[in-house]
């Protein structure tokens, strides 16, 4: 396997704080002006700056992969943590250097810094024209003519309605075989640490129908996954007004027509069997066994599912208001593994040195990941965002070389349970899904199996967009190599 170049690494502890991030690619229709988004941080962003590009694209904009070029720049920011605020704000300066020479440029931040930071980044530090909250995107367009009449656009009203279901995303960054889909936005459960309740507002979910519309268009146009995004997928809940007012006048045949997670996760696995379904992200307080037997029921449901346990001592997570103590999450592994059996990948998000967070509380944490065995994680040490529980209550006292220290420890725990969770899948045979080309290697291609891991193939006669059976051979802590079967 000499030849056999990783696709992925394990991560120090720097890197690991880093903030993903995408940018636009060129689109040429004939449109007028130019757009250019850079998206940093989870899934949801992502999923949003397709939206905004929507919106854009109906008021004469394509997007371009080259802000040289663009009329307008948009930077759609994550408030999660320290370090991605301190990376917009760096690219905030690069691009106003660029805007001295090219003052008709428009630069907008959008999304939680957005709402976070509103009155710094338009008065204070005036380093943009256009700040938009989460839930205003339809504004974009007038907020952007006021910007180029000389007047700053300002709008982060943080809705109880809006969800967006009627915009068909433009799939930014689409390698034409996978696609997001918003299923809800906003978040109710109020984790101490977190800025997303006040950045992306209240928990809404969005009508069902319109959720497996757009996976059935996607599906027609040859997308061969689709992932169910939520901060809390399992909380999903559609209830018509109807409904509601039957459900007050008792009116039994009321509760039939109310849609959950379960339901929705089988509406959209029927559109096809050869439709790959996954979601995320899962809240241990809500995930029901309802869910769990639909996975097990249909095979085009990946086995999959990120289940974020943030520390593993019960106090801590007490702090961090996660409304779970670290034996519910256990009997809900437990849950997983019964039902969905060894195979089943389980990721988790995990913070290192929250605050008062002992030595022994630390170990905790590392005794739970032996318990789990995650097939992978995202690994952070803990940066206290202001206006949160946690800022407002507790006082951030762990020394920053221990929480380096600790976020290692993870680190490399975590590299020994993946190596040793990828080892079970040698000699497997595992049907995967062609992604692309791999990384490093033009005569390689890469696929993800159910359980959500990167498996290297020799390219064939295979191409993006095929399924594949593969015998895997070998593996590294990140990677599964394989050979295909037929």
């Amino acid at each position: 396997m000499e030849n056999i170049i990783k696709d992925i690494d394990i991560i120090s502890a720097e890197e690991a704080q880093a903030c993903d991030y995408k940018t636009t690619e060129d689109e040429n229709t004939g449109k007028s002006k130019k757009l250019y988004i850079e998206s940093y941080g989870c899934q949801m962003n992502f999923s949003d700056s397709e939206i905004v590009a929507s919106i854009m694209k109906d008021n004469g904009f394509d997007t371009t992969s080259d802000f040289g070029q663009a009329d307008v720049i948009f930077l759609n920011t994550c408030s999660i943590r320290e370090k991605a605020e301190l990376t917009v704000r760096k690219r905030l300066s690069q691009f106003n250097n660029i805007k001295k020479n090219k003052p008709e440029l428009t630069i907008g931040v959008l999304g939680c810094m957005a709402e976070r930071l509103k009155e710094k980044l338009l008065e204070e530090e005036k380093l943009v024209d256009v700040v938009v909250g989460p839930d205003a995107y339809r504004d974009l367009p007038n907020l952007v003519s006021e910007a180029e009449e000389g007047n700053k656009g300002v709008n982060t009203f943080l809705s109880r309605e809006e969800t967006y279901a009627d915009i068909s995303p433009v799939r930014l960054n689409s390698n034409g075989v996978s696609a997001f889909i918003s299923i809800m936005r906003g978040c109710d459960n109020m984790c101490s640490f977190c800025v997303v309740p006040f950045t992306r507002g209240r928990e809404r979910s969005r009508d069902p129908h319109s959720i497996v519309k757009e996976a059935q268009e996607l599906f027609d146009r040859g997308f061969k996954e689709v992932t169910l995004l939520g901060q809390n997928v399992d909380s999903y809940k559609w209830s018509p007004e109807e409904n509601n007012k039957a459900r007050l006048n008792k009116k039994e045949d009321a509760v039939s027509t109310v849609i959950n997670f379960a339901h929705l996760l089988e509406m959209v696995a029927q559109i096809s069997p050869s439709l790959r379904v996954r979601f995320s992200t899962s809240h241990p307080k809500d995930i029901t066994d309802d869910v769990l037997y639909t996975m097990k029921k249909y095979d085009n449901i990946c086995k999959y599912i990120h289940l974020p346990v943030q520390s593993g001592n019960s106090r801590v997570l007490e702090m961090m208001n996660r409304t779970y103590d670290r034996e519910w999450y256990l009997e809900r592994v437990s849950k997983i593994r019964e039902i969905l059996g060894e195979e089943c990948g389980i990721s988790s998000d995990m913070i290192a040195g929250f605050c008062t967070e002992t030595e022994e509380e630390h170990q905790d944490t590392l005794s739970l990941m032996d318990i789990v065995k995650y097939d992978f994680s995202y690994m952070f040490y803990y940066s206290e965002r202001p206006g949160t529980l946690a800022a407002k209550k507790y006082v951030d006292d762990i020394p920053l070389d221990v929480k380096k220290k600790r976020l290692n420890d993870i680190i490399q725990k975590q590299s020994k349970l993946s190596e040793e969770r990828n080892k079970l899948d040698i000699g497997k045979i595992q049907e995967i899904l062609i992604e692309g080309e791999s990384k490093r290697s033009g005569d390689q291609l890469k696929g993800r199996n159910s359980a959500n891991k990167v498996v290297i193939i020799a390219k064939g006669n295979l191409k993006k967009g095929d399924y594949a059976r593969v015998k895997i051979t070998d593996c590294t802590p990140a990677t599964l190599f394989g050979e295909v079967v037929a």
